[in-house]
């Protein structure tokens, strides 16, 4: 059976990346600043394989399981990002895919 979704779809000058979750070949990372690592190299890998990068991510969408997380989320996200800081949301979830305690969604404008 295929996939219910596409990773990364195309809608004229934007690709709408789905929410990546931590996981690797090893599973989930116990705690949540290894998951978010993992889920932030994951999105850079997705990126990457289509052809686009960081800086054009214009927006995020981002799922805790705990709002206790935040301050971390903080630190990585910007560490990954650096100086450029798309717009982002962070909510509040019970629950994500596999147990998960983080999830990241990606808007990505690839136009001029």
């Amino acid at each position: 059976m295929s996939s219910p979704y596409t990773p990364v779809f195309a809608a004229g000058d934007w690709r709408c990346v789905s929410g990546q979750i931590g996981l690797t070949t090893e599973g989930l990372a116990e705690d949540f600043g290894g998951q978010l690592d993992d889920v932030l190299a994951n999105l850079d890998k997705l990126l990457g394989e289509h052809g686009l990068r960081r800086d054009q991510v214009a927006k995020t969408t981002v799922f805790l399981t705990d709002m206790g997380d935040y301050a971390e989320l903080n630190e990585r996200y910007v560490a990954f990002f650096g100086e450029h800081r798309p717009a982002r949301s962070a909510i509040a979830v019970a629950a994500l895919p596999l147990d998960a305690l983080v999830e990241v969604e990606a808007w990505v404008y690839v136009g001029e």
